[in-house]
């Protein structure tokens, strides 16, 4: 019996120390610590609204540099891509067959004044018999006559030989303007002037200023010729010579001088719906060639005193957008806004957020209503934001 019970004791014993252990090693609950996020400031400034067009860029002349006589190449006196000025000598074309034809033309106009001069002669020599009836009306009108062809003859040979000058030059091709020559289409030897052969052989740019092409559409059109028409007094002027256009490169850069409007179409084009303008940007660096792709900015109108915030800020769900606002207790509050335009990858608030405001640009797949975060400042909204083409 003494022993059952030394053994029940030393069981209880047993269990008392097993269950203290468990209590000791169980840790205590620990609160996590705030969600650290990255956090701006809604800024409160001017936002000038910009519609965008895509173009394409051209030299403010593009000369085609065409054979427009038929020979063979003889000579390339510019290097391909290089700039070239009004008057240099670009190409020569065999001129043996144009100097001949101007040797013969030449010639047939020496036989015409001869004969000029004989039938002067003859006119000049019969008229005073005439007068005296020593020879007959006939012989005179005849004489006349003669006089009168040979003249004729003489100024249809002038035009035979000025042709023949001209096609002769046409042998010497000059650069009619100073500009950026590209690739030749023919070379020394080749033959050209005639189809199939090269006619045209390369085309000479101006590209300081350089112009852009674009095209808008209806909607846009109305949109930028009401700024303008309001801000030229309600006249019916298209002058668009104050408007600073801004040019946008293929690597997302923008070109450093701004350009304006040059020309533009009377008319909508009624199978595409879209207007065509050209505005003229200067090259002075010759850094844009034509044929490069761009994108136009043109301004008409600006938000006065507009909410703005990094664009990544924002999230949508089912078309709704929200915005986490931290608070002043660091607790976070989803708020329901309505975006406007953007610019540069920032975005009007137009309802739902106040200027100064603290919002979560950083962490924001983590947090929820309601949540303590560490917010941690970074850059102002705009410098937050990515830069252009990023």
């Amino acid at each position: 019996m003494t022993a059952r019970v030394v053994t029940i004791a030393v069981a209880v014993a047993v269990l008392g120390l097993s269950q203290t252990g468990c209590k000791q090693s169980a840790p205590e609950a620990v609160a996590p610590p705030p969600l650290p996020v990255g956090v701006a400031k809604a800024e409160r400034r001017d936002v000038p609204q910009f519609i965008e067009m895509v173009g394409t860029t051209l030299g403010i002349q593009d000369v085609p540099i065409r054979a427009r006589v038929e020979g063979f190449l003889e000579t390339m006196n510019f290097r391909e891509g290089q700039f070239v000025k009004k008057g240099d000598l670009l190409y020569t074309i065999d001129a043996q067959p144009f100097q001949a034809k101007l040797v013969e033309a030449q010639s047939k106009l020496a036989t015409a004044r001869t004969n000029l001069v004989k039938s002067q002669s003859d006119l000049a020599r019969i008229k005073p018999l005439a007068e005296i009836d020593a020879v007959s009306q006939q012989d005179l009108d005849s004489a006349t006559a003669q006089e009168a062809a040979g003249r004729s003859s003489v100024t249809a040979a002038e035009a035979v030989v000025d042709l023949a000058r001209i096609e002769l030059s046409y042998t010497r091709l000059k650069a009619p303007i100073d500009g950026l020559i590209g690739l030749s289409k023919a070379r020394p030897g080749e033959f050209v002037g005639r189809e199939p052969n090269p006619v045209v052989l390369n085309v000479l740019s101006d590209i300081d200023p350089i112009r852009v092409r674009f095209s808008i559409s209806e909607r846009e059109y109305l949109i930028l010729a009401r700024y303008y028409i309001e801000r030229d007094g309600g006249g019916k002027s298209r002058d668009q010579e104050q408007a600073q256009l801004a040019l946008l490169l293929a690597d997302g850069t923008e070109h450093k001088h701004p350009g304006k409007v040059i020309a533009s179409s009377q008319a909508i084009d009624p199978e595409t719906g879209t207007y065509s303008v050209e505005a003229a940007f200067p090259n002075p660096t010759g850094l844009l060639l034509p044929g490069q792709f761009a994108r136009i900015r043109a301004p008409y109108q600006t938000l006065k005193d507009a909410v703005i915030v990094p664009r990544r800020a924002l999230s949508e769900l089912q078309g709704r957008f929200q915005i986490y606002v931290v608070g002043a207790d660091n607790k976070i509050e989803v708020r329901e806004v309505n975006p406007g335009p953007e610019v540069d990858n920032m975005v009007v608030i137009e309802t739902g957020l106040e200027g100064g405001e603290s919002i979560v640009v950083e962490g924001l797949q983590k947090v929820r209503s309601g949540m303590t975060v560490d917010p941690k400042p970074m850059k102002s909204a705009a410098q937050a934001a990515p830069a252009p083409g990023t």
